[in-house]
């Protein structure tokens, strides 16, 4: 995107006349969430939240990837960086999210093969060049990443690539919705739907959730305006008391989503019921290897038996993905809790709301 496009989207002018009509639709407090890692950090880094009428509150919901990864997932790929002759491939937001006794980081200062990659590409790229190893990718992501995982397995068949597995913990945003829709405890008035995983997935996988739960629902984009935007949309929703889905970043989601990473997604996996850190078990809301691709599958090949765990001691990353409690509420949050010193990995990926809240929130 060009500079000039960019300001089109930051606009003062523009932007003080959708904060004016938030403002005079804001009638009774409003709690919106958003469920995307990227717009948490947009919101915190544009100041957003310091624009609104104190009447609306913004939540972090589930949408840091990372965050969301189980216990017993992060431990597991630490379990597996410490089989012999095993490379570990990974994005570099999961190498310091702590496990319960060691983290990637750590067993790659001991000597484990752990390797930050920027794409699969690259991962592809080290198990060509080293055959006699097993290389893994960790396959941690929504229906953003998905996709290009994905499309690893399949060149790795086309290649007869023999040495290259992806261990897959994605999950999924739509089964997420229903969760939060299903849990007592979270009240919230309207949903921000992320831009990215919307662009995979198209305007008309939130139909049902909008349709069954009755919710104001808008797909944003990430720049300030698009996210005023999106609280405006929310606002006027609540206002009528007419909850529908509205699209307000229609240049890059369209109502049907990208029809061919759909088809490589449903070619490469089928949905499973997986756990996510702090909501517990959600039916199809995780991505399993199809047995055609097995071959490739890093759960299948390789036996790491690692037991369920409790989440860190103190650590309230739980509460904060469902947007029931707030970071400074976190009683290790700035004390034993820092991203020098990480306990969970809110506070460790550049999407966690803990990490959004240091670097940006004055409190």
């Amino acid at each position: 995107m060009s500079t000039k496009h960019m300001e089109e989207y930051r606009n003062r002018g523009v932007s003080n006349a959708i904060l004016e009509k938030i403002k005079s639709l804001s009638l009774r407090d409003i709690r919106l969430m958003e469920v995307c890692g990227t717009h948490t950090m947009s919101i915190f880094k544009s100041g957003v939240r310091g624009m609104l009428p104190d009447s609306i509150s913004l939540l972090s919901g589930p949408g840091c990837p990372v965050c969301v990864t189980s216990q017993r997932e992060i431990d597991t790929f630490i379990e597996l960086s410490k089989l012999d002759d095993v490379i570990i491939t990974t994005f570099g937001d999961l190498i310091r999210v702590p496990g319960s006794d060691s983290s990637l980081q750590m067993e790659q200062a001991n000597g484990r093969d752990i390797r930050i990659v920027y794409s699969t590409l690259d991962a592809l790229d080290i198990a060509k060049k080293n055959p006699d190893r097993k290389v893994v990718f960790l396959g941690v992501g929504f229906e953003t990443t998905a996709p290009t995982i994905a499309a690893s397995l399949v060149s790795a068949r086309k290649m007869k690539l023999d040495n290259y597995f992806v261990y897959s913990a994605h999950k999924l945003i739509p089964p997420a919705l229903e969760a939060l829709m299903g849990n007592e405890k979270i009240r919230v008035d309207g949903f921000i739907l992320p831009g990215h995983v919307s662009v995979i997935i198209g305007e008309k996988a939130y139909l049902p959730i909008v349709e069954k739960y009755r919710i104001p629902c808008a797909i944003a984009g990430f720049e300030p305006m698009d996210i005023l935007q999106a609280v405006l949309s929310l606002v006027s929703q609540i206002g009528d008391g007419l909850p529908r889905l509205e699209n307000t970043y229609t240049r890059a989601v369209n109502f049907s989503g990208n029809e061919t990473a759909q088809r490589i997604l449903e070619d490469v996996f089928e949905c499973q019921d997986v756990s996510w850190r702090g909501i517990g078990t959600i039916q199809g809301s995780g991505l399993k290897i199809r047995e055609a691709y097995g071959g490739f599958d890093a759960e299948r090949a390789f036996e790491v038996n690692v037991p369920e765990v409790e989440d860190p001691k103190g650590c309230e990353c739980g509460s904060i993905l469902l947007g029931l409690m707030s970071p400074p509420e976190c009683p290790l949050y700035k004390k034993a809790c820092t991203p020098l010193s990480p306990i969970g990995p809110c506070m460790v990926s550049s999407e966690g709301t803990c990490a959004a809240y240091y670097r940006y929130q004055q409190v």
